[in-house]
């Protein structure tokens, strides 16, 4: 029997992550995202979405290391981004620069099934990542592009490349904490499309692309962008009411809201609540906080739904400075952390990825001829 949209098949095992559903938790290799954001940084955590271990001090410095060098992007990149500036969306940016960047990749033609390459691969793509999106960004302003700072971390050096300037420690360390608890999230569709991509043998660099452009579409990536527009249009406290029950009465989907596999809050919607909570409270605008708790109280009261990671990220990114059009490629930059973990494990023990379908077409007939139709 078919399962519309997959739902509650099981399309792989993975030793990467997991949800405790019963308990709305979400592990990576076994730790609880919740420990990991308050105490890991985002270099850990992609060293265990690949390893399975947190790193010890020689670990995670050699990786830290890697990242810090791999940053500068090719000067191919650096003129395609120019063009792309004028053209596409930053999304549509991020997936055409992600997909040419393998021609120029140290490891580009090294067959798929080297994990060893791949390792050095997702590295690179992990590091440049935030060059190509802020890169983009400031091209479209007519600014140019700032060099990454080799001194700083991985989510400092995001914001750094974005603003130009160097960031806070308390809104570095609040950018890092986002990037752990989006770095993973089992089997959801653009993980799915880049280990069915892997799984025809093809390269990393083309995955990652059918992630990037899975991620792309509005059902997966762009609830985030949304929310915020909501939020913009609504204005204030006071009208949150009025306009989210008309939302409700006209049958309109409520942004953020909602999982297809958790039953209660989703775990980072938790978290990034009490990040909205302090970034509204130190930096003494509390209107984009206290008008998503309001949108949640009226939500929950009238529907029961609880929201998602997409709800209350969209203050947190509003208050870090980040523009919402870069909401979901900021998603992004922590996602191929886990995106590249699931290709190479499925390299690891691959079989092509092939489901059947069940016909539901007109029954067997034979062909009749123009003149007789």
């Amino acid at each position: 029997m078919s399962q519309k949209g997959l739902e509650g098949v099981v399309a792989a095992q993975t030793s990467i992550s997991d949800i405790d559903v019963e308990n709305s938790r979400l592990l990576y290799a076994g730790y609880d995202v919740t420990d990991l954001v308050h105490h890991a940084t985002f270099e850990e955590v992609f060293y265990l979405l690949h390893h399975r271990e947190l790193p010890a001090s020689p670990q995670l410095e050699q990786l830290t290391s890697q990242l810090t060098v791999e940053r500068d992007l090719h000067e191919f990149t650096r003129q395609l981004m120019v063009t792309l500036a004028s053209t596409t969306s930053p999304m549509s940016m991020l997936r055409t620069l992600v997909s040419s960047a393998s021609a120029y990749d140290a490891d580009g033609w090294v067959v798929s099934t080297d994990h060893a390459a791949n390792y050095r691969k997702a590295i690179r793509l992990v590091a440049r990542l935030p060059q190509m999106i802020a890169g983009h960004e400031r091209l479209r302003g007519g600014k140019w592009p700032v060099e990454p700072n080799r001194k700083l971390g991985h989510a400092a050096n995001l914001l750094y490349v974005l603003m130009g300037e160097v960031p806070s420690d308390e809104d570095a360390r609040v950018m890092d904490q986002c990037l752990v608890m989006h770095a993973d999230h089992t089997m959801n569709a653009s993980t799915f499309a880049a280990r069915v991509t892997a799984g025809t043998l093809s390269d990393i660099h083309s995955a990652m692309t059918s992630a990037i452009a899975t991620l792309k579409g509005p059902l997966h990536g762009g609830a985030n962008e949304q929310v915020f527009e909501m939020i913009l249009k609504i204005g204030s406290v006071e009208a949150v009411p009025e306009d989210i029950k008309g939302r409700l009465a006209r049958k309109e989907k409520i942004m953020g809201f909602g999982h297809r596999v958790y039953k209660r809050e989703d775990p980072r919607a938790t978290i990034l609540r009490e990040l909205a909570r302090d970034l509204g409270t130190r930096k003494g605008d509390m209107k984009w906080f206290e008008i998503s708790e309001k949108i949640f109280e009226v939500v929950n009261s009238e529907k029961g739904l609880f929201p998602n990671v997409d709800f209350y990220a969209a203050a947190v990114y509003h208050y870090l400075g980040i523009p919402k059009r870069l909401f979901t490629p900021i998603f992004a930059a922590s996602r191929i952390a886990g995106w590249t973990a699931h290709v190479i494990e499925q390299l690891q023990n691959n079989r092509l990825i092939r489901p059947d379908s069940e016909y539901i077409g007109p029954a067997p007939r034979n062909y009749v001829k123009l003149g007789d139709r």
